[in-house]
This record gives C-alpha cells, structure tokens and sequence, in this order.
C-alpha cells in the first residue's frame, strides 16, 4: 500500500485529490475516499492537495490513524 487516507477525510471528503491523481486510484466510499494500492503509482500529488491533512505514505501514518491502513484494505478485499 503506498498512500492512505485517514480520519480528517470524513468529516471534509474534499475532491482536490481524485480531481489530480494522474492515475484515477482514488475511489470513494460511504465516508471516505479510499486509495486502490493497486493503481497507485506513488506519485504523492494527492497529498499537497488535501486541505484537511488526511493522505500519508503508509509508511508515516500516525499511530492513532493505523486503523485506516487496516480500512483500506478491507475496502479493497486485500
């Protein structure tokens, strides 16, 4: 998995970032966007995007927002 996205993304589900992910990786849930590993190219563009902070490298997510990790990859049956 290279980005998640994590709790702010609930309260704001902004668009900035699948309007520039040059690969259309991010795909939206019931309360949040989520990131398809998969398609993802590792890019980071969505990440300067996001105005609520939401999107880290899964390799720097904060330990309160683990459980995303685990979210995304439920949401994409990984």
């Amino acid at each position: 998995m290279a980005y998640v996205i994590t709790s702010p993304c609930g309260a704001e589900k902004a668009a900035e970032c699948v309007e520039v992910c040059p690969v259309d990786c991010i795909e939206p849930g019931d309360d949040q966007y989520y990131i398809n590993p998969d398609i993802c190219i590792d890019c980071g563009a969505c990440v300067s995007v996001c105005p609520v902070d939401a999107i880290y490298h899964e390799d720097e997510v904060p330990d309160d927002e683990l459980g995303f990790v685990e979210l995304a990859r439920e949401f994409f049956g990984i």
